[in-house]
Parts: structure tokens; sequence; C-alpha cells
């Protein structure tokens, strides 16, 4: 295990700062998530802690030693792509085994580490296979594998599950957050998908224009944001935001509740919403519309878990309600917490 840390890191191309001082330091064997659009930064990021680009300014520090300048072998570092970059002509044995051949590893105990891998990942009986056999969970794990054998002081993941189907991603996120808790590396891993983020880190930065705007554990990140980019870049629906003179008030759409769902006791601020819309999935109601009284008209979504039963219609209005311990409060002009 190692501490990652990044001191005033920029990294610029042609005048752009895809890095722009950055500053973060992981704890010993955390996983910790980089998460932001594209565009933003991450991989930019993950690739100047690998080694692969070499920061305009500032430091990568690895278990307390500056390693910038070094290339990522010097690093003892493994990184995991989105193209997993399997060797087609090679089998699953061939593949992982491939760095520690590369390092002049007998032959003999390179199968035995491989094996040891491979059975720590579930992929034990596939090592005859050729990637072209396996299915893209499988390949994940092969690259995994393959990162392993190195016995790496950090792993670095590039967004690994993005070549899955959604079905195969929540498996692969359950598998990836059980292996890196057996294995206790430090590990970063980069996403543009909130739901990865959230269910995977000890921590979330989130990343904007090569800046992190904030970091911390996923239920603080989520129910406090710093300011009003993660407050909607995080959550689905995002948070709502209602004009108040020189404030924004924020609040969850989950927070947004018929005034018969809160009890009387909760001191809480009511709102009527005229309902245009109602959309059902997965058992919640969304129910979009506009609110007044709690400043400017705005347009929200409340959402609604089944065990809210309140009839509801569109082309109605009813009185909801927020509970005022919800309320989250915005600078207008800067979008910084109020």
């Amino acid at each position: 295990m190692a501490v990652v840390e990044v001191r005033n890191l920029v990294k610029q191309f042609d005048g752009v700062r895809a890095v722009d001082g950055v500053d973060l330091a992981t704890e010993e064997g955390e996983y910790l998530v980089l998460l932001g659009p594209s565009g933003c930064g991450k991989t930019t990021l993950l690739r100047s802690i690998a080694g692969l680009e070499q920061p305009t300014a500032g430091d990568v520090l690895i278990d307390g030693h500056v390693v910038t300048g070094l290339p990522p072998r010097a690093r003892k570092v493994a990184m995991v792509f989105q193209s997993y970059a399997l060797y087609p002509h090679k089998t699953v044995l061939g593949n992982i085994v491939f760095p520690l051949r590369a390092a002049g590893m007998t032959r003999a105990d390179r199968e035995l580490k491989a094996k040891w891998a491979a059975d720590l990942l579930g992929i034990g009986h596939l090592l005859a296979r050729k990637p072209r056999q396996l299915s893209g969970g499988e390949r994940q794990r092969v690259a995994l594998a393959r990162a392993l054998v190195r016995e790496p002081h950090v792993f670095l993941l590039d967004e690994p599950l993005s070549n899955l189907d959604a079905k195969l991603r929540a498996s692969a996120r359950d598998e990836l957050k059980r292996f890196q808790q057996e294995v206790s590396t430090t590990t970063i891993y980069v996403t543009h998908d909130q739901v990865e983020a959230m269910g995977l880190g000890d921590r979330i930065a989130v990343l904007s224009h090569g800046k992190v705007r904030q970091i911390g554990k996923p239920v603080d990140v989520y129910d406090d944001p710093a300011d009003t980019f993660v407050a909607t870049f995080i959550g689905s629906p995002p948070m709502n935001l209602v004009p108040r003179d020189e404030q924004l008030v924020g609040f969850r759409p989950e927070h947004l509740l018929p005034v018969d769902a809160l009890p009387a006791t909760v001191d809480r601020e009511k709102v009527p919403l005229a309902v245009d819309r109602i959309e059902y999935l997965s058992g919640d109601r969304h129910v979009y519309g506009t609110v007044t009284g709690i400043g400017e008209a705005t347009r929200v979504v409340a959402r609604l878990p089944a065990t809210v039963d309140s009839p509801i219609s569109a082309g109605e209005t009813y009185d909801f309600a927020v509970a005022r311990h919800r309320l989250r409060f915005f600078v207008a002009a800067t979008g910084e917490r109020a």
C-alpha cells in the first residue's frame, strides 16, 4: 500500500490547462474516484500520476517520494485502461504473465503467480482461452490480473467498465470493490459515471475544467455539495435550484414530498407544486412541475418512493414541503455555498 499525493499539478496543452493547480492526497489503501464530465482533466491527471504524461508544473509523490520525471516502470503503479489492451494471439495465461516475463521472472514462478491472480479474480478456468473467446467482464478481469501480478503499490483504473453493458457493469462494480478490499492496494479510479463513483469510492474528487471542486465521502459530496456544479452533476435527477434574492435554494428531489408525507412535527417549508408531468421509474414516481412560494417560480422535479402513495395527477396543483434541514443555500453570482 502507498499514499499518492499531487501538489499544485498543472498540465498544459497548447495554452489550455487540462489540469489546473490540483492538490490532493489519497489515504493508504483507499479507493479514490476521480469523477467529472468528459474533458474535465481526470484522465490527464491519472496519466500524470502514472508517468504517461509529464506535468507542466507541480509534483507527484508516491509513498512520500517525488516521482515527477520518473518513467512509469519506476513508479510501481499498474494501470488498466478503458481498452483492456490484451494481446489477441496470446492465451489468458500468456497475457497475465507478459509483464513478469519482461521482468525476467522464471517460467515456474510467473505461472504460479498468474494462477494465484486468476483464482483471486475467478478466471482460473479460462487460462487456456484467447481473448476473443471471453466476455467483456472476463476480459476486464484478465486486465486486472495482469496488473495485479506486478504487485504494484498503486492501481490506476481509467474507466475500465465503460465497454460493458448496464447489467454487467453493476456486477463488475461489486467485483471491483471486493477485489480492492481483498488486496488492500491504493486505487485511483476515473469515471464520468456518478453511479460508479458513489458505489465504489471511499472518497470522491469531483473535477471540472481541470480543478477539484470538492473531495469527500460519497454521502458528504451528495448531501453537502460545495457548489452548484457538484449539486447538479451528482444525483439523478440533480438537485433542484430555486432563485431567491441573491441566493439559490437547493434541495434534492427525494426531499420534496407531498405535505402529508412529512410529519407535522418536522420544521418544513411548504411550497405549492403545479404538476405538469409524471414518470414512473423503477417503483419511484418522478413528478415534474413548477414551485412557487420558496423563491422565483421554478420548474423542479420531486422523486417519490413507492411508499408515498399520495394521489397526484398532471394539471393539478398540490401542497408539497421540504424539511428545512434539507435546504442548501448557494451564492447566485458564484455558485458557491452561502
